[in-house]
């Protein structure tokens, strides 16, 4: 093949073998040009990190941050600019921006004759692309510098699409200061972004990129800008740009008549804790859209910041309040702190996403978890009396007991023992395996690792977590995932809760005859609407309320976050009122909304009316109470039952005794042996049950009685200094029924005998021992107890 070749050349006259010879060189020195461009690195400043912008839901700038070389520079494409500018933009600097490759040879021509012929320049020929390198590397205006220009110019042609070299352009273009691109420009000028400019705004973003230094908007260059302004855009007018369809007239005299900045705004630094934290999540975006909404965001840091100072003196530093769409999972508004400018500790850490103590505000999900599984009703009476599980004795956040209460308004006063009660019922485990499914990622794995305490603030929960589980409530029982950014990949939603469930624990929620209703807020008319809880943590550390309605769910949180405490850390008073000027202010159209229809899961049961369990024979009274259909409790009233009584005597009587005696059957209530024993401390008594005629024999007790004290595992650990006599143990015990004689013996020695709503007191030895109370059938329950000295 070779020397075919050969051949042929040497056939060839001399003058077609050197034009042949020169083509062939030519497109070798082409190639090796192109090789070059395509293997040379593009300028280092082309990949420089832009500016990220945080945006609200409607894609307005909620704050925008330095990029790393302290510059405002937006990352922007020319789909998300004013086409109008667009027009201009290539009408004014490089009309052949889409014909040529980098280097308008034609321009280049044109401006040479037009600079020879009037002997100085007035007109160049570079084009966008040029004045990108000129941007990313700039040089001395110097022949060479402009040769070296055109290379990379080609260079970014080969290597970039013509819609990424308009980007770049739009990215890097000088505004003055720090300001680069037009995005940046917008905002720092006019106070909106490039996606929609008016005529007059083109021609002063056309105008400052060609001299900055000259054109950058203050008072020394207002005149100059002006000037360019009006030049600019006249002729554009003339070329037919910037009509946009107006009357060329009309578009003259706003130009003129106009003014132009007279310096920069500031740039957008709104919800700066949510937009500090969505940069360090998603680390390297340019651009995150989030869900915020902007009129709720600026709502909720102005019922925030409202009494700022007055909580300062209050000795609290540290808020957050959360706004979530309870339908979509949406988060709609966040704050972290009431200033995050300010030198308060941990004035910078949002706090919305800070787990914290969150007191009683969990105690409505066990409410609901027990009603769906049929382990009570809100009419149910539970006892609130000193109980101690273990070493763990939890008491009220005001020191008090209520003693019988129905669980609906143990619910809404918060008491905290029928609560630990319940989760016990419930199970630990049942209840975080709700909260993890409706969205707590944070919880401890280990099996075994929170106890009853989980019931009143053991489990730490962040506020958006909080407002979260709420918009549960408020969306029938169903977890909306939550989802902050536009971009984030969207879990399915999750059933907590039937729809039942939750609407008998709204129904609780939305009681106003509660010690935790806003003071300010009982002579106001307030929704009904909005269902609540608050909750405080031990030691006077957090404040919470968290509620919803019927669109949004939210959470407020008050404390400080080093952890030092305030006597006016108080749910109710501190978070309550901004919880309700919160929802309040968000939700609107109230008064045409119709009454919360009842779920089709639940159905009307007959109820004991004072006990609130199934009834039975022996209740005098019953009521129809709400119920799920397919959860209805099935115990029946344990507290009413029926007795015959000698009409003589008064006295009970047994169908073995009854023969020839006069007697009624009457319907008589015993209450648990508990609740007795602690009315009888506080001097109050129950009515009590005839006692059984001594005639009657006995019969033998269904059950043993139960030692509630001491509690299973203890150990007693002896107070050094204090006499044994001053550190009595009491000995209690529970019976089902009527009060039994107990008698009471530790190691084999008899201690003595009460009634079992009464209290045996023994002096603590140190040793193991064996506690045993019996009763007069015999049956007995034992108890091992230790007692030891302080170490």
């Amino acid at each position: 093949m070779e020397l075919k070749f050969r051949a042929r050349l040497a056939r060839l006259r001399p003058t077609r073998r050197l034009l042949l010879w020169s083509l062939l060189g030519t497109g070798s020195v082409g190639a090796l040009g192109l090789a070059v461009l395509l293997a040379l690195p593009l300028p280092d400043r082309l990949s420089a990190e832009p500016s990220t912008v945080v945006t609200y839901r409607d894609g307005s700038p909620a704050y925008v941050f330095l990029a790393p070389d302290d510059r405002y520079r937006v990352a922007v494409a020319p789909g998300d600019v004013d086409p109008e500018y667009l027009e201009a933009l290539l009408r004014f600097e490089d009309k052949r921006f889409y014909r040529h490759p980098g280097v308008d040879l034609i321009a280049i021509v044109r401006s040479a004759g037009l600079n020879l012929r009037h002997r100085r320049v007035l007109s160049g020929a570079s084009t966008i692309t040029m004045q990108l390198v000129r941007l990313l590397e700039p040089r001395p205006r110097t022949l060479r510098s402009k040769l070296i220009e055109s290379i990379r110019a080609v260079q970014l042609e080969l290597r970039m699409s013509k819609e990424e070299v308009l980007s770049a352009y739009l990215t890097f273009a000088p505004f003055g200061g720090n300001l680069e691109g037009v995005e940046a420009a917008s905002q720092a000028y006019f106070g909106h972004g490039a996606g929609q400019l008016s005529a007059e705004e083109i021609a002063i973003l056309l105008a400052i990129p060609q001299k900055p230094s000259r054109r950058t908007p203050s008072a020394e260059n207002e005149a100059r800008l002006r000037r360019a302004q009006i030049e600019i855009g006249e002729w554009l007018l003339a070329e037919g740009v910037l009509l946009d369809g107006g009357d060329p007239a009309e578009v003259s005299r706003a130009l003129r008549q106009t003014p132009v900045p007279s310096g920069r705004r500031p740039m957008p630094r709104e919800a700066p804790h949510l937009a500090f934290w969505a940069r360090q999540s998603l680390p390297g975006r340019s651009r995150i859209h989030t869900t915020l909404d902007r009129e709720l965001q600026r709502l909720a840091e102005e019922v925030v910041g409202a009494d700022r100072e007055r909580y300062r003196l209050l000795g609290i530093d540290n808020a957050a309040a959360v706004l979530i769409d309870h339908a979509s999972g949406e988060l709609r508004a966040a704050v972290g702190g009431f200033d995050f400018w300010s030198p308060t500790s941990g004035s910078q850490i949002p706090a919305f996403a800070t787990p914290r103590s969150p007191g009683s505000a969990l105690k409505p999900f066990i409410y609901a978890l027990a009603i769906d599984r049929g382990l009570a009703l809100p009419e149910r009476v539970v006892a609130d009396i000193p109980s101690s599980w273990g070493a763990y004795a939890p008491a009220n956040y005001d020191g008090r007991f209520a003693g019988l209460v129905p669980l609906e308004a143990a619910l809404s006063r918060s008491l905290n023992i029928p609560f630990v009660r319940l989760l016990g019922t419930v199970g630990v485990e049942t209840f975080l395996e709700t909260l993890r499914r409706g969205g707590l990622r944070h919880l401890d794995p280990r099996p075994g690792h929170y106890g009853l305490s989980a019931a009143i603030g053991a489990v730490e929960v962040a506020p958006v977590e909080l407002a979260s589980l709420y918009g549960a409530l408020g969306n029938r029982g169903t977890a909306m995932p939550l989802r902050w950014h536009r971009d984030q990949v969207v879990e399915s939603p999750r059933v907590l809760l039937s729809p039942g469930a939750t609407y008998l624990t709204s129904r609780a929620l939305s009681r106003r005859d509660r010690p935790d209703f806003p003071e300010r807020r009982r002579f106001r008319g307030v929704s009904s609407r909005v269902r609540w809880k608050t909750g405080t943590s031990y030691g006077h550390r957090d404040a919470w309320a968290a509620g919803f309605a019927d669109r949004y769910a939210a959470a407020v949180w008050l404390g400080n976050l080093n952890n030092r405490s305030s006597a006016d850390l108080v749910g109710a008073d501190a978070a309550g009122p901004l919880l309700f000027d919160l929802l309040e202010g968000s939700e609107t159209g109230w008064a045409s909304l119709a009454p919360t229809p009842t779920p089709v899961d639940l159905t009307w049961v007959e109820l004991c009316s004072e006990s609130g369990y199934l009834p039975s024979a022996a209740c005098p009274r019953t009521e129809e109470a709400l119920a799920l259909r397919q959860r209805i409790p099935t115990t029946k009233c344990p507290f009413h039952r029926l007795v015959d009584v000698d009409l003589e005597s008064g006295l009970a009587l047994l169908p073995g005794c009854r023969s020839g005696r006069s007697y009624a059957t009457q319907s008589v209530l015993v209450w648990p042996t508990s609740v007795r024993r602690w009315l009888s401390v506080r001097h109050r008594r129950l009515p009590r049950a005839p006692t059984l005629d001594p005639s009657c024999r006995a019969p033998s007790e269904a059950t043993p009685p139960e030692i509630v004290s001491p509690p299973p595992g203890q150990t007693l650990v002896l107070l050094p200094g204090m006499p044994t006599e001053r550190q009595e143990l009491p000995l209690q015990a529970e019976v089902t029924g009527a009060p039994r004689d107990l008698s009471w013996f530790l190691d084999g020695e008899y201690l003595g005998e009460a009634s079992s709503d009464e209290t045996i007191w023994w002096e603590p030895k140190p040793g193991r021992h064996s506690i045993v109370v019996v009763d007069a059938s015999g049956s007995s329950s034992r108890r091992q107890l230790v007692v030891r000295q302080s170490l």
